[in-house]
């Protein structure tokens, strides 16, 4: 009845002239929207944080390369001339009048060679490793909160689009509807059946509405350009919204049923927990800074004093590093690496009452939303019936044209809540799923 009325003004297309270019509407689902934001080049936002991913996974990279073999090569060719008296080297010689050179050279050293290490046991390396693995696996699901609150914030404006549209059109019916008084008012006049300020009662009336229907309309455009923006769209485009609003329905969950759908879903919940476990391995990894650490290295090649006549040459062995002293450097990383490992936990708290905050209010919100759409529904049914028994009787002429703009007045202000009802129970409905880490159900 009337709330299918006012669905079908949301559907026609905005009265009057647009600001947007020449160029036909885009029609553009609320699916559509969503699918154009999260692509590669839509949302910034989503870009941004794909870029995120890939350091993360980058930075897991070279925290593995401590752990994986490490293989040089080189090739030398020098020229030398030594002071063997620099270095310590005197040679007494048993001959009088003959004394051993202090100068020696220059000769020719060639060397190449290839040279390798590997860590064998290193345990504060590999829990840098895990902690840098697990970061990357906090990196995806920061990428996918993103994209869930991108689709959340589309969402969001897409219906403020299209609320923004049904104001513009509710603004027109209401011209529409003040200009047959404005007629009727003249004829009667000219009829010599009513009074002149009949007329100018209806021309304000009017006037008053035109008035409404400029500031929707700017409105509307405004609305349609911060969609526009999120989806990385041209401004200079007009978009034809084709998914309805929804209708309050029933909502079943309890707020115990949300919580645990939330923490099951919430991909910010799931990144904080991996934050909070890459806290605790980078921790663990300077603790274990103080084990001994153990690595095998190793070196061949050929050695002479040219390429032709060099000789194979090689280096085996194993080093044992055992930390001793650094000045209390490790002890300052450790207690830095504490502080991060606490404020992670107080953040996975505040997460947690924050999420169960976010559910609270969404359900309260969508409660009040369906009963003021159900409210609002019954005051534009007594509206629309008031304002015909005040046309009738005008028309009859047993009423006055004060009689029929205060019942168009309050014509208006019910559609006009009808409206806002259904826009706060819609953006309701999209904080609700949200919150519960299911924001993909809003989307038809």
């Amino acid at each position: 009845m009337a709330l299918a009325a006012v669905g079908a003004w949301a559907q026609a297309p905005p009265a009057g002239p647009s600001p947007a270019s020449s160029l036909g509407p885009l029609s553009l689902s609320l699916r559509q929207a969503v699918e154009i934001a999260l692509a590669p080049d839509g949302n910034a936002r989503v870009a941004l944080a794909a870029e995120l991913v890939e350091q993360a996974r980058l930075r897991s990279l070279e925290s593995r390369a401590a752990l994986l073999p490490n293989v040089d090569s080189t090739v030398t060719q020098q020229n030398t001339v030594r002071n063997l008296a620099a270095f310590g080297i005197r040679f007494q010689s048993p001959i009088p009048g003959f004394s051993f050179p202090s100068i020696v050279g220059p000769f020719n050293v060639f060397d190449a060679r290839v040279s390798a290490t590997q860590s064998i046991f290193d345990l504060s390396a590999i829990r840098r490793y895990q902690a840098a693995r697990t970061q990357a696996a906090a990196a995806r699901r920061d990428d996918s909160n993103t994209r869930e609150e991108t689709t959340a914030a589309v969402a969001r404006a897409y219906v403020s689009a299209q609320l923004a549209q049904r104001q513009q059109q509710t603004a027109q019916a209401d011209v529409d509807l003040a200009e047959e008084l404005v007629r009727e008012a003249e004829n009667r006049n000219n009829a010599g059946s009513g009074v002149r300020i009949e007329v100018a009662r209806a021309r304000v009336q009017l006037a008053d509405r035109r008035q409404n229907v400029i500031v929707r309309r700017t409105q509307s455009h405004a609305a349609q350009m911060q969609l526009a923006r999120l989806l990385g769209l041209a401004f200079d485009r007009d978009l034809e919204l084709t998914t309805p609003l929804e209708t309050p329905s029933a909502e079943s969950a309890t707020v115990e049923a949300a919580l645990d759908e939330a923490f099951e879903h919430r991909s910010d919940w799931h990144a904080q927990m991996l934050r909070d476990e890459a806290a605790g391995q980078s921790d663990s990894a300077v603790k274990w800074e103080r084990l001994p650490s153990l690595a095998a290295f190793g070196d061949y090649g050929a050695i002479g004093n040219s390429i032709n006549n060099s000789q194979p040459t090689r280096t085996i062995g194993a080093s044992l590093r055992v930390p001793v002293f650094d000045g209390g450097r490790r002890e300052a990383r450790r207690a830095e690496t504490a502080s991060q490992r606490r404020q992670e936990s107080i953040r996975t708290r505040d997460l947690r009452q924050q999420i169960e905050l976010e559910i609270r209010l969404a359900q309260d919100a969508l409660v009040s939303a369906t009963l003021q759409t159900e409210v609002a529904q019954e005051g534009l049914t007594l509206a629309e019936e008031e304002a015909a028994r005040a046309r009738r009787r005008y028309a009859a002429g047993v009423g006055e044209t004060l009689e029929i703009t205060d019942a168009q007045t309050r014509l208006a202000r019910a559609r006009q809540n009808l409206i806002d009802a259904l826009g706060l129970y819609n953006l309701a409905r999209i904080d609700w799923s949200e919150a519960r880490g299911r924001i993909d159900t809003v989307i038809p």
